[in-house]
C-alpha cells in the first residue's frame, strides 16, 4: 500500500504513523531529507485511518470568520526573545496558568528539529523563535491526545498542514485544545540542515549548541543569523547565510509546499501567527524593529481567549487587505531548476555542494543585471 502516488501529495506531517493502531507506519527520509511515510504491507490491517487523518487528503480547512490585528507583547524581553511579536509565548503563559501543556518546534541535542511540549516557562525558551526546518512531530499527535482526555489544556503551534492533521487525528473539537497555526513560506529539508550543521561543526571544530534564525541584537526585525559552535558563538547576516539562501531562493523547499492548499486567511486552527508584513504602512509608529505579530482570529474560542489576553499586547484592529502577505495569497513557487539542485545534493559533500549553490546564485544574478540592462 502506498499512500501517495506524487511527492507533492504528502506534506510530511506523520499524522498517518501516529493513527496507525499496528505500526505499520514508518516516515523515512528521501533522497532530498524530507520525510515520506513508508507502509509495512505485513502489518497494514487495511483500516483506512491514515487516509482518514491525511491533510492533504482532507475536506480543505476555512472558517470564514476571521478577525485581524497587529500585536506586540507588552512584555519587551519576552518580544526581545521571539522572532514576531511575541504572541505565541503569551497564549502559553495563558495555558500554564492553567496547569496546561505547550507543544511547538524545537532542537534537540543533535540539532534536529523536533516538535515537543514545555510545561513551563523555562522550557518554553526552547519553542521561542523560528526554525526554517520542517520539524518532526512523531508522537506529538498522540500525546495532545492523552492529554486532552485527561482534560487539560493544551496549546499547539506548528504549519498549517500540522495543525490540519491534529485536528483531523482528534476527530472531534475539545474546548481546552487551542490550535495556532504559523503564516508559512515552506518546509526546508530537514536533511540539507543536518548536512549543514555537521559542515559548520566541522569548520568550527565543535559541537553546535545553539542556532538563532532570527536575532533581534541589531534591531532590524531579526536579520541577524547566530549560532555557538565549540562554546564560541558566530554571527552573520540572514541573507548572508548560505542555507537561508538557499531556503529563501526557494531551491530546499518540500515539493508538496509549492502545492500547498493553506495560503489564504481562511485556516482550520483558532489563531493564526505570523510576521507582520508591511507594518510601516499600516502603523508605521509601532514599527522599531523588534517585530510585530501578525495575529488572525478564526473561532469562537479564539476571540474568547483574546478577550482575557489582550491586556498584555499592545495591539490594533485592521482589515484583511492589511495583512495579505504573499503567503495568505498562493503558495511559494518552486525555484527554476529544483529538481538538478537536489540531484547535486545527493551526491555531493555539503562543502561542495554550498560552493556549487554559490555559483549559481552569482551567475543568476549576473544574468538578472544584464537582461534588466
Amino acid at each position: 500500500m502506498k499512500l501517495y502516488e506524487k511527492k507533492e501529495a504528502c506534506c510530511g506531517c506523520g499524522a498517518c504513523g501516529d493513527i496507525c493502531p499496528v505500526g505499520a507506519i514508518h516516515m523515512v527520509s528521501d533522497e532530498e531529507g524530507f520525510r515520506y511515510p513508508e507502509v509495512d504491507g505485513k502489518k497494514c490491517i487495511h483500516c483506512g485511518r491514515c487516509e482518514q487523518v491525511c491533510p492533504i487528503k482532507g475536506e480543505k480547512a476555512g472558517r470564514g470568520e476571521n478577525l485581524y490585528f497587529g500585536v506586540q507583547a507588552k512584555d519587551e524581553a519576552l518580544r526581545r526573545a521571539s522572532s514576531s511579536g511575541g504572541m505565541f509565548p503569551v497564549l502559553a503563559e495563558y495555558v500554564f496558568r492553567r496547569q496546561g501543556v505547550v507543544y511547538g518546534a524545537a532542537f534537540n541535542e543533535d540539532m534536529d528539529v523536533v516538535h515537543r511540549e514545555a510545561w513551563n516557562q523555562e522550557e518554553l525558551e526552547a519553542l521561542k523563535k523560528t526554525k526554517y526546518v520542517q520539524s518532526n512531530p512523531a508522537g506529538v499527535y498522540r500525546g495532545i491526545q492523552e492529554h486532552l482526555k485527561e482534560d487539560r489544556w493544551v496549546l499547539f503551534c506548528g504549519t498549517p498542514c500540522q495543525a490540519h492533521a491534529l485536528r483531523l487525528f482528534l476527530k472531534r473539537p475539545y474546548p481546552k485544545l487551542i490550535v495556532a497555526d504559523l503564516v508559512c513560506y515552506g518546509a526546508p529539508s530537514p536533511g540539507v540542515w543536518a548536512s549543514y550543521v555537521r559542515y559548520l561543526e566541522r569548520k568550527s571544530g565543535g559541537k553546535m549548541t545553539q542556532f538563532c534564525f532570527r536575532d533581534k541584537r541589531n534591531k532590524d526585525n531579526g536579520h541577524v543569523c547566530a549560532y555557538v559552535a565549540d562554546g564560541r558563538e558566530q554571527a552573520h547576516s540572514l541573507y548572508g547565510d548560505v542555507y537561508c539562501r538557499m531556503y529563501f531562493s526557494n531551491y530546499i523547499i518540500r515539493p508538496s509546499c509549492h502545492a500547498c492548499r493553506y495560503c489564504t486567511v481562511d485556516r482550520d486552527s483558532d489563531f493564526t501567527i505570523g510576521d507582520f508584513w508591511g507594518l510601516e504602512k499600516v502603523r508605521p509608529d509601532m514599527e522599531d524593529g523588534m517585530g510585530t505579530s501578525v495575529v488572525i482570529l478564526h473561532t469562537k474560542a479564539a476571540r474568547e481567549i483574546w478577550e482575557q489576553v489582550k491586556e498584555e499586547l499592545n495591539w490594533f484592529a485592521c482589515k484583511e487587505e492589511d495583512v495579505l502577505q504573499p503567503r495568505l495569497k498562493s503558495p511559494t513557487e518552486a525555484a527554476g531548476g529544483r529538481k538538478r539542485f537536489m540531484s547535486l545534493y545527493k551526491i555531493l559533500p555539503f562543502s561542495i555542494f554550498r560552493n556549487a549553490f554559490t555559483g549559481i546564485m552569482f551567475f543568476r544574478d549576473l544574468w538578472r543585471r544584464v537582461t534588466n540592462g
